[in-house]
């Protein structure tokens, strides 16, 4: 029906979105775009049939992709973020005011245009601030040649399809490596375990090959249908995933914004994984 969005992610499993108007709607040298309103989440961007941010609840995904690795860092002030081309993770990472410079990697710069004008309400404004270094570019390639070293890194990318597939791969992961500054983080989106449960094993597998320390964190997002998004979490420091919670509270306290979902609590249970998902990791379900 025309009226109405059927996500392809999955072949024997899916979710279909009433499409109350499309505000755009073309098929740019990289991928298919669609930009439309939907009553319950708002307006929903995908990107080759697959739902990649809604307004209703973005600021999830969003605050849990930026704030556990730089609260967990404590001092982070270079920041890199592999996609996020609707806006929505630059503007969670510039909200600290500890951060001195973001550069951006995403590689349609058609996804950034279509936001920014259809979608405000993820960037509100972020593509403005003068810290952000925006670079049109293949994420993989820019890791692989860039000179410059990182705090932190984020992955947001879309799943293992397409123009996404190269950014979970052991190459790309290894030269994310080299350009992290000691005691970096990289974090990544690692899709819905129960439902893609090889990205979990692939990526467990990746990073128990690079990192000193390397584990999973998760968060329910209704968007992302069949169960908790899981997060990919790697560093050669071993404390940054077990600092105390009274050190997250000051820290939350100091950086003075409001958020959504995040807090240190949140933060502290998110690294305790459903036993399926610790069972993913595991040699025998290699």
């Amino acid at each position: 029906m025309k009226n109405q969005f059927e996500e392809t992610l999955y072949d024997a499993h899916g979710q279909i979105f009433s499409i109350e108007d499309v505000y755009f709607e073309d098929k740019s040298e990289h991928q298919h775009i669609i930009i439309f309103h939907n009553s319950k989440f708002g307006r929903v961007m995908a990107l080759d049939g697959i739902i990649q941010t809604t307004e209703k609840d973005e600021f999830i995904y969003h605050e849990m992709l930026t704030h556990v690795p730089i609260f967990a860092h404590g001092a982070a002030e270079k920041i890199l973020i592999i996609g996020g081309g609707d806006g929505g993770m630059l503007r969670e990472t510039l909200r600290h005011n500890s951060v001195k410079s973001v550069t951006m990697v995403e590689i349609d710069k058609a996804v950034v245009d279509m936001c920014v004008q259809y979608l405000p309400r993820h960037s509100q404004g972020a593509f403005d601030d003068p810290r952000l270094n925006l670079v049109i570019a293949d994420g993989a390639r820019f890791v692989a040649e860039t000179k410059d070293k990182f705090d932190i890194i984020i992955v947001d990318s879309t799943d293992p399809i397409g123009p996404g597939e190269v950014l979970f791969q052991l190459a790309f992961y290894e030269n994310c490596h080299n350009i992290m500054n000691d005691n970096g983080i990289i974090v990544t989106q690692n899709g819905v375990a129960f439902m893609q449960p090889d990205e979990v094993k692939n990526t467990h597998k990746c990073f128990s090959q690079i990192f000193n320390d390397h584990h999973f964190y998760v968060a329910a997002v209704p968007t992302y249908i069949g169960g908790d998004m899981t997060f990919g979490w790697g560093s050669d420091s071993l404390q940054h995933r077990k600092i105390e919670l009274d050190t997250l509270k000051q820290r939350f306290e100091k950086a003075n914004f409001k958020t959504r979902y995040y807090n240190p609590e949140v933060h502290m249970g998110c690294f305790a994984l459903p036993q399926y998902i610790v069972d993913l990791t595991l040699p025998e379900s290699s």
